[in-house]
């Protein structure tokens, strides 16, 4: 891994870091030490084929998420790095310092979409783009601003209330190109949240988020994600009408996955949180995708299955049309006017490469 360890990382807590943002946004500091590791990328954009996947480009300024979900299905890629899917995932992160040098080199070689359009771009496709890191090193709004500058069209999604800090300038992108911010709110319950995802702002946190993003015109969802039968979905109601309350209108849902790894991080800690209820759960999670807790082929990875899976669908729709969300997490971008396309002087060619 072409990165060196940082011996004494910036402390995202202190007030100083990130100039003037609350510290209650991210939330309680975590109890383990995190080693930080600074890398100069050789690239920045990654391309996804997948039927699964929204989205065909993403931008991811970090490895390892302090967040520490036990749910994430980001942790077996840490493994190529080095480290383990465990708590390395959660303690050994990684920074790309030259992500922005790299985005905007991309973004001068430009490229339009199918009939005039720009593709988006997501911020990120793998682990949280605003998680505590974020407001020491300030990748993610460098990465912001030169979407900005270049009209790039932006789609986010982050557990993190530190979204706010971007606010004003997501709202002016969303003007000039088009952005959208998901919330990541899987738990309605500030306790069953701290229990899995410990580190991560508790959902009162999200909600005023969306709220804040909404009063900047940033088009606003909540990602009900993951859905975990048996200890959730009960509270998907709750979570839509609080949503839309804050100014949400889309939303969309996806059932909880363990592929290899991530099954024994999230067990753990779901019997240690839930000794009297995790045997159900993980009986009610493998009723929705056919006996198994993940399924690996392209296409059904995120798709659940059976009658228990059809009612939580049902109660997920049903809600989403009595509030007027619309469903699902991917829209068209809307065609650039040839006076809104204008990046910095330089030599345009191919977006991506090419």
């Amino acid at each position: 891994m072409a990165a060196r360890p940082v011996s004494n990382p910036p402390n995202p807590w202190t007030r100083a870091a990130g100039g003037g943002y609350e510290v209650e946004w991210l939330g309680a500091p975590p109890e383990a030490r995190v080693e930080v590791y600074e890398e100069r990328a050789r690239s920045i954009i990654t391309t996804n084929d997948s039927p699964d996947v929204p989205f065909s480009f993403g931008v991811n300024p970090y490895r390892g998420c302090q967040h520490a979900c036990a749910y994430c299905y980001a942790r077996p890629g840490h493994q190529h790095l080095g480290f383990g899917a465990g708590t390395d995932f959660d303690t050994k992160l990684v920074v790309k310092t030259n992500a922005v040098e790299l985005l905007r080199e991309a973004l001068a070689r430009g490229r339009t979409g199918p009939a005039g359009q720009r593709d988006w771009i997501a911020m990120s496709g793998v682990t949280d783009p605003y998680q505590p890191l974020e407001a020491s090193y300030g990748v993610t709004r460098q990465l912001l601003e030169a979407c900005l500058e270049f009209r790039q069209p932006v789609a986010l999604i982050t557990k993190s209330a530190l979204v706010r800090r971007d606010a004003d300038l997501l709202g002016r992108i969303a003007r000039v190109a088009g952005a959208r911010v998901f919330l990541s709110i899987p738990f309605a319950s500030e306790r069953h949240a701290r229990a899995l995802e410990p580190w991560a702002p508790g959902p009162r946190l999200r909600f005023e988020a969306l709220a804040a993003l909404r009063a900047a015109d940033v088009p606003t969802g909540v990602s009900i994600s993951p859905v975990i039968p048996g200890l959730t979905d009960h509270a998907v109601p709750e979570i839509l009408q609080r949503a839309a309350g804050a100014g949400a209108t889309r939303a969309f849902m996806i059932l909880l996955r363990l592929p290899s790894e991530v099954a024994p991080v999230f067990e753990q800690r779901l019997r240690a949180s839930f000794p009297d209820r995790a045997d159900r759960i993980l009986g009610q999670l493998e009723q929705c995708r056919q006996g198994q807790t993940s399924r690996a082929a392209f296409g059904s990875r995120l798709a659940g299955s059976g009658p228990r899976w059809r009612a939580i669908e049902d109660v997920f729709d049903l809600w989403c049309r009595r509030l007027g969300l619309e469903r699902g997490e991917s829209e068209r971008v809307e065609p650039l006017t040839p006076d809104l396309h204008r990046p910095p002087p330089a030599v345009q060619g191919d977006l991506f490469g090419g």
